[in-house]
């Protein structure tokens, strides 16, 4: 079921997201005494970065990571952590662990196996951010994606799935879809009509089942709980 949360503009809704995940941060160490968030990359999460790094929350007790990233080194331009450490890791945040899902020296399959290791003390996630594309992709969760359908079976042991795709780019590495599922909190940060049509076409419950066409679809068959966050 997808909690919708609308907000009047773009500001507003990255200072509305960095609230809550904070709070929930928060509360993970309070509880648990630490934390662990999956954000998304791309354009759109670039305020709620710089939003949410400077929140007071203890960052020393949290560690961040991706959803999914795409399998190039930290210094080329389209690498999510390049993207995280620039806008996230600054400020209070500065102090978080982060845990990047690129392995240099490691094919995809070799690194997938390996994140499965490192990954395991630190879940479940405490926070999972995603994305959407205008072509209806999630995480690394592409139409035609080589693993599509490994990836967001919901009955899969596997953390981690490699991911090639005529619209993905490079190559790409993705949490599956059940250590997404299995976050405290997952949310859906989404900005602009044109994805707004694409979710709304996506929730029509007919067409769940049509994951090829829109594999967002996998997260809300499937999600019992999904916040989507949403401003014009």
């Amino acid at each position: 079921m997808a909690l919708r949360k609308v907000y009047e503009d773009r500001t507003a809704l990255a200072s509305g997201l960095a609230d809550d995940v904070s709070a929930e941060l928060a509360k993970a160490i309070a509880s648990k005494g630490s934390a662990c968030l999956a954000v998304s990359g791309g354009s759109t999460p670039k305020r709620f970065f710089k939003a949410l790094s400077s929140t007071d929350i203890e960052w020393s007790k949290v560690t961040i990571t991706l959803v999914d990233e795409r399998l190039v080194p930290e210094t080329n331009e389209r690498s999510n952590a390049q993207l995280v450490r620039n806008n996230l890791m600054q400020n209070l945040a500065k102090m978080a662990t982060f845990m990047p899902l690129y392995r240099e020296a490691l094919d995809a399959d070799s690194t997938a196996t390996a994140l499965e290791a490192d990954f395991a003390p630190h879940l479940p996630i405490t926070v999972a951010i995603l994305g959407m594309g205008t072509d209806g992709h999630t995480a690394s969760f592409f139409p035609g994606g080589s693993h599509l359908a490994e990836a967001v079976d919901p009955t899969t042991t596997r953390l981690f799935s490699p991911m090639q795709a005529a619209n993905a780019g490079e190559p790409r590495m993705t949490f599956t879809l059940p250590p997404l599922l299995d976050a405290d909190f997952l949310a859906l940060h989404i900005e602009g009509e044109e994805k707004e049509m694409v979710l709304l076409e996506a929730e029509q419950t007919g067409d769940l089942d049509k994951l090829e066409e829109l594999p967002v679809r996998a997260v809300l068959r499937a999600a019992p709980d999904l916040h989507v966050y949403w401003a014009p």
